[in-house]
């Protein structure tokens, strides 16, 4: 985190007093979705799994007091959705991520101002691992959709930012404590889109959920799932949703903690262990330990160049289920669901014929230090999930997605 003198915070209080408190009396409109379109990033040098590991880093470095968020900008997916600012807006691609809060643009497409843009006067600083930026902290008119416009949020404007190539900056949906220490290195805190929107009346409840779809062909700009506030869309789930509490052990409480027990097949990998939901992680991440033990079961080997183990067509033949038990249900990955999409296999270095597994070694960072697992993206496209802030806890649901043979 970079570090900045401290300034008066009287104005920026004022106005983020502003941005929590407008229009609370206004009814609360139906749930509205924003398309998500996937941004694929070859790994340029590195492979996936280190590109995991990183934000992993990123998240347990330094002291947990001061709790930025974590690196969102290289990872091989991303998921971004177009945003407007001001009046009349300007439209921003923004990397849609639930483990940061900030809300920035200017990486890409500079900021332009209108006559509903007010300067606060702050410095604005987030450090996401192997990327970041810094500016100054504005308020402005937010548009989400046409039925979602926040008439006051708080919104950093980049001066300089590495790392965000070919977009303009993030949509933070992940807890609002993560913005601790983000504003002149002090522990206020900005309050989220969602927090806003709930605020002013424009949905009931804050909360967001996204469903996504597998990912099976090389092709940017292309539409993946739907992110919905204030509730979810029925038709993108079946049956129920279970909803668990954010779990007490930190560091995952920081963020959208979860516990969870794992087993494959009939063996266990692990029980009611601690770790988090991330949009931002690609793979499924296990602690070492817990990784070896997986490695071991479906005779996966290590692929130098993609960092990721690599089976034969018997061995595929061979997959058990791998199940995550969440609260009283458990989630499979099926034979399919557990190998990287073969359309893929060249964005990451690897040989179209080849198999390669979605489970990458979390490192021993992870193991005992309350962060042994990551359900990244290889697990939320099977299933729907919900970030629930007003009752701090988190719903899954199984997609149409779940059991497909899409890889």
């Amino acid at each position: 985190m970079s570090t900045f003198s401290m300034f008066p915070t009287k104005s920026l209080l004022s106005l983020l007093s502003i941005a929590v408190s407008l229009g609370v009396s206004v009814m609360a409109t139906p749930p509205s979705s924003l398309e998500l379109f996937v941004r694929m990033v070859p790994p340029k040098g590195r492979t996936i799994a280190d590109i995991d590991r990183t934000r992993v880093t990123a998240m347990m470095g330094g002291d947990q007091s001061n709790k930025s968020s974590f690196p969102v900008e290289d990872a091989t997916f991303g998921y971004t959705a177009s945003i407007g600012v001001g009046n009349p807006p300007t439209t921003y691609q923004l990397v849609i991520d639930t483990g940061s809060s900030n809300t920035w643009v200017g990486a890409g497409k500079p900021y332009h101002q209108t006559s509903t843009s007010k300067s606060t006067g702050q410095n604005v600083a987030v450090t996401y691992g192997s990327g970041n930026f810094s500016g100054n902290e504005f308020i402005d008119e937010v548009t989400l959709s046409p039925e979602l416009v926040i008439k006051s949020q708080s919104i950093g404007v980049a001066n300089f930012s590495t790392g965000f190539e070919g977009v303009d900056g993030i949509l933070g949906v992940g807890p609002t404590d993560l913005t601790n220490h983000t504003i002149n290195n002090s522990s206020l805190l900005v309050p989220t889109v969602t927090d806003n929107l709930y605020k002013q009346g424009s949905i009931s409840i804050d909360l967001v959920s996204i469903a996504f779809a597998p990912t099976t062909a090389e092709n940017d700009n292309t539409t993946v799932g739907l992110m919905t506030f204030g509730g979810t869309d029925s038709t993108r789930f079946i049956g129920d949703i279970e909803y668990v509490p954010i779990t007490q052990t930190p560091v995952s409480s920081f963020y959208w903690g979860l516990n969870q027990s794992a087993t494959y097949g009939s063996t266990t990998l692990f029980n009611n262990k601690a770790g988090i939901v991330d949009t931002g992680t690609t793979l499924v991440l296990l602690a070492t330990e817990y990784f070896n033990a997986y490695a071991n079961l479906t005779g996966g080997k290590m692929n130098n160049a993609t960092g990721l183990l690599e089976i034969n067509k018997s061995q595929y033949q061979k997959l058990q289920t791998l199940n995550f038990q969440i609260g009283n249900t458990v989630y499979p990955l099926s034979q399919n669901a557990q190998i990287w999409p073969r359309a893929l296999n060249t964005l990451i270095g690897g040989q179209d014929d080849s198999i390669f597994l979605i489970v990458g070694d979390l490192g021993d960072l992870g193991l005992g230090s309350g962060l042994d697992f990551i359900d990244g993206f290889a697990f939320l496209q099977r299933f729907y999930s919900v970030f629930d802030t007003t009752n701090r806890q988190i719903g899954l649901a199984f997609t149409p997605d779940t059991f497909a043979l899409s890889n």
